[in-house]
């Protein structure tokens, strides 16, 4: 029996860095996202000779393990999938597992499309798959997040194991003590085919540490820095404006209030912005669109911009003189999927 799951990733609309503490914790943050058909995949087989292997075989990756309460934790790639593990055999099992565990991506590591939880949250999906653990999509975002920050210690926010276990369009707010609420959109087909049509996604053929850049966040949220505070206060209140522009079909605002958005989001945390954004920028303006983001903390991964009338067709020509690619996607409605085969 082969148990799978597939997880998709998300776009960072609006709010993004206000789902990270200690922000949300003084003040509440709040995200537009929603998640689009690019996916994270977990494959559980079971085994008998008392081994755990985990593998990637994009990149011809193998750990191989004897079967244990607990893993450990050393610092290397395969520290996910142990502390997914741990956490499983610790809070449900109390027993070792036998099995093998294959990951693949659909987009890069450190792409900013929330890569490592959506991981986390297709492997928790095939292991509750298999074991047929109780959880919800509130329980399961919710487990990702423990093993992410607490467990592994981890910088990072909320926003990417929630999309991943919800999917689709959804804006959420996050208080103190890890309270989040997931308030689903209800959105006609005909503005989420529209929305997809003018925002063009690019990758730009580079990768990042999002942690670093959100422990500056971070940093700067601790030492009361006001011009960082300010910013985050700013990107906080454009979500509740492109929900409202989404939600009226009022999609044009977008590209105004992203571009807007994009001077509060480089005064957050140093790194956010790169030479290369900018110019990728600056292109995307003179070719057409009205206003860009780079997709999740910043300084590289992906990047979309808003291309109003037939404009992405130019944006998209002459951005790939710059040598990276624009990247086909349909937003879904759909969140974690599991099943099971022989």
């Amino acid at each position: 029996m082969v148990y799978r799951s597939k997880a998709p990733f998300r776009l960072g609309l609006a709010g993004g860095g206000t789902d990270v503490s200690p922000y949300s914790d003084l003040f509440g943050g709040c995200i537009l996202n929603a998640t689009i058909s690019l996916y994270a995949y977990a494959n559980i087989e079971p085994r008998e000779d008392n081994k755990i292997v985990f593998r990637i075989p994009q990149t011809g990756e193998e750990y191989i393990f004897d079967s244990a309460l607990e893993l450990t934790i050393l610092g290397d790639k395969a520290d996910l999938m142990k502390g997914i593990y741990n956490r499983v055999v610790k809070d449900f099992v109390d027993a070792p597992l036998s099995f093998t565990l294959t990951c693949a991506l659909e987009v890069p590591f450190g792409s900013g499309l929330g890569t490592s939880s959506t991981l986390a949250i297709a492997i928790l999906g095939a292991y509750a798959e298999w074991l047929s653990l109780p959880l919800g999509e509130y329980d399961m975002a919710y487990l990702a997040y423990l093993i992410e920050r607490v467990d592994l210690k981890q910088a990072g926010g909320k926003q990417d194991q929630y999309a991943a276990a919800f999917g689709g369009f959804n804006f959420m707010e996050f208080y103190s003590d890890d309270k989040v609420i997931v308030n689903p959109l209800r959105i006609k087909n005909e503005t989420i085919n529209e929305l997809s049509n003018n925002l063009l996604l690019y990758y730009t053929n580079s990768s990042r540490n999002s942690g670093d850049i959100i422990e500056k966040q971070q940093k700067n949220v601790t030492e009361n820095k006001e011009k960082s505070i300010e910013a985050m206060h700013g990107i906080k209140q454009q979500a509740y404006e492109i929900k409202e522009a989404i939600l009226k079909n009022n999609l044009d605002e977008i590209g105004d209030i992203l571009h807007r958005s994009w001077t509060f989001k480089k005064e957050m945390a140093d790194g956010i912005t790169t030479p290369l954004f900018e110019e990728l920028y600056d292109t995307a303006i003179n070719a057409g669109a009205s206003g860009g983001k780079i997709s999740g903390a910043g300084g590289g991964g992906y990047v979309f911009f808003y291309c109003p009338g037939n404009t992405r067709f130019e944006v998209a020509k002459a951005l790939e003189k710059l040598g990276g690619k624009v990247q086909p996607y349909t937003f879904t409605k759909k969140g974690l999927e599991t099943w099971h085969t022989k």
